[in-house]
């Protein structure tokens, strides 16, 4: 027969691991990193991004990649303001949605290259589409965020 503090001591033991199993099984998951080179030749993906109206905007843009980071690129849009109002996007590449983060590129090197990567990519139509940018472009790094993967 156990003495009531032992079997009260045990039962604290299994009362703290129940608890640390819960708290681990709530922890969210790991992000899944995009493998951004298996992407590298797709032309369009989609960025929802949210209105100031609390409403979700979807647009197609043209993707870069460099050295596995994927970038977006804008001018004055409307969904390049609401990245600036809030950097958590979701982006849907080949029938995936991936909550991401999108980051304000401002070192010049990299601002340079991904250029170069969109230049490469898409010839006269980033000519063009340069020529009618309304205001300075705007180059964005689409980053995990932390604890969230693919939505489907």
């Amino acid at each position: 027969m156990l003495r009531p503090a032992r079997a009260l001591r045990g039962s604290m033991w299994l009362a703290l691991g129940v608890a640390l199993a819960a708290c681990l099984a709530a922890r969210p998951a790991r992000a899944h990193p995009v493998n951004w080179n298996q992407l590298a030749d797709i032309d369009t993906i989609q960025i929802l991004t949210t209105d100031e109206d609390g409403g979700t905007r979807t647009t197609t843009i043209w993707l870069a990649v460099r050295k596995d980071e994927g970038y977006v690129r804008t001018g004055s849009t409307t969904w390049g303001g609401n990245v600036e109002r809030n950097a958590d996007v979701v982006v849907r590449i080949a029938g995936k949605e991936y909550p991401l983060r999108a980051t304000r590129v401002t070192d010049p090197v990299v601002i340079d290259e991904v250029t170069e990567v969109f230049s490469q990519k898409y010839g006269l139509m980033d000519t063009l589409s340069g020529l009618l940018r309304m205001g300075d472009p705007k180059i964005f790094r689409l980053d995990p965020r932390q604890g969230l993967g693919p939505v489907n």
